[in-house]
């Protein structure tokens, strides 16, 4: 079968495309607890601040699982890692409903859930375009990172609708289907590396054979997280994702249903929103890795955290204006969601080498997560506090600005014994 497609197409696009719908189905399902939260609110009677901090904890060991995950992918082989992940998290789904506490909600989604994500999140994409292309590189891994968004584009409205349609209990079964239906496709059409169907990686001539992982998978993160601590670079780059993950997916995708809720913008309608920038994301990411293999990437993040900025200081107008105001919000802040990946992992690949990128990028992650995990328990609290998201949200907008600046003081410069 293999064999057959590869007189077609290179198999490595059929990896993709499998590693393209594991993250999307695992990205609809890490944005579920943003819809849950007004339903809890009125079932448990769990207030913003608690509910927030279950998945700030999510959203933090998401992150965390990062660089490591990077090693065991490396040591185990990705199909195997996608696959124990899958079941994993599909397990804790088929849990979620007979909870009845706090702690059980801590438990499925703030630990088990968050670090089942985390072994499918954007280090798997790192790791599928390191090992499957030499060429088109930048272009597969803004495709795999748009997964992300699109995820919410397939999945949120669908799944919005189910909640308040039936009850948010459906809507968990729901993704509990979509993740077996995945584990499936995964266990049928997941490879490893292009030796295992005999080919060349994309780009090139000949076949190679990895070279396998030495060391331990605990161990060898925390070796990479050595090296980075010396490096200016890696200082850098970690800064300006905490600032990117603090606002996105910790603000906004956390608690832009529960903003638009608290104007009395229905929860489906909200959900459609967070949707569409699913879609202009797919665009902006996708087309952000295409730039990325043409242009100074420092250049591309200044441009893209100062326009996030812009959008930010511009959301709490646009909850007050309408449909309209918060449509051209939708468009502007989805064509530039996650954009930041390909530039920000193209210039750890040129810093650290093709070898080490994996777990180095994996580590910036973390300071990705750690923003978002700020963002995710801080946005919470501050609407309990001032009865608004006013604050949080302009204050993410001044961030971003200052993240801006710091992508240019980036050292472009590879050095001779890590250069790619």
């Amino acid at each position: 079968m293999m064999k057959a497609i590869g007189n077609r197409i290179h198999y490595g696009w059929v990896v993709v495309g499998v590693t393209f719908v594991t993250l999307l189905v695992s990205a609809a399902i890490r944005a579920l607890p943003g819809l849950f939260i007004l339903p809890f609110e009125r079932e448990f009677g769990w207030d913003r601040g608690a509910i927030s901090s279950v998945l700030s904890i999510g959203i933090l060991l998401y992150g965390a699982v990062g660089p490591f995950s990077a090693a065991i992918l490396e040591k185990y082989g990705i199909r195997r890692v996608v696959l124990i992940s899958l079941g994993v998290l599909a397990s804790a789904l088929a849990l979620t409903p007979l909870m009845t506490s706090l702690w059980q909600y801590l438990l499925l989604w703030g630990v088990v859930a968050g670090l089942a994500t985390g072994m499918m999140a954007n280090v798997l994409g790192v790791t599928v375009a390191n090992r499957w292309f030499s060429k088109r590189r930048g272009l597969v891994l803004g495709l795999l990172t748009a997964s992300a968004a699109t995820g919410q584009l397939v999945f949120l409205p669908i799944l919005a609708s189910i909640t308040a349609e039936a009850s948010w209990r459906t809507a968990t079964y729901a993704a509990v289907g979509a993740a077996v239906v995945l584990f499936a496709a995964a266990a049928l059409f997941m490879r490893n590396h292009p030796s295992d169907a005999g080919l060349a990686m994309y780009g090139e001539a000949e076949p190679t054979t990895p070279a396998p992982f030495r060391g331990s998978v605990f161990v060898e993160p925390i070796r990479a997280l050595r090296e980075g601590f010396r490096s200016r670079t890696f200082w850098l780059l970690s800064g300006t994702f905490f600032f990117c993950g603090l606002s996105t997916n910790g603000l906004i995708g956390t608690h832009l249903i529960a903003a638009c809720g608290d104007l009395g913008m229905p929860e489906v309608t909200a959900a459609g929103f967070l949707a569409l920038m699913g879609l202009f994301d797919l665009i902006g990411t996708t087309l952000s890795g295409w730039l990325s293999d043409r242009f100074d990437s420092r250049k591309l993040l200044f441009w893209y955290y100062g326009l996030r900025g812009v959008s930010l200081l511009f959301l709490p107008y646009a909850l007050q204006a309408g449909d309209a105001a918060m449509l051209a919000f939708t468009v502007f802040y989805g064509l530039d969601w996650i954009a930041t990946v390909p530039p920000t992992a193209k210039l750890a690949t040129l810093r650290f080498g093709r070898g080490a990128a994996g777990m180095m990028f994996g580590w910036i992650v973390v300071a990705h997560q750690v923003g978002a995990s700020v963002a995710a328990y801080g946005g919470g609290a501050m609407r309990e506090w001032l009865g608004s998201y006013t604050v949080p949200f302009l204050l993410a907008g001044f961030l971003c600005f200052y993240a801006a600046l710091m992508s240019l003081k980036v050292t472009k410069r590879a050095p001779a014994a890590t250069a790619v």
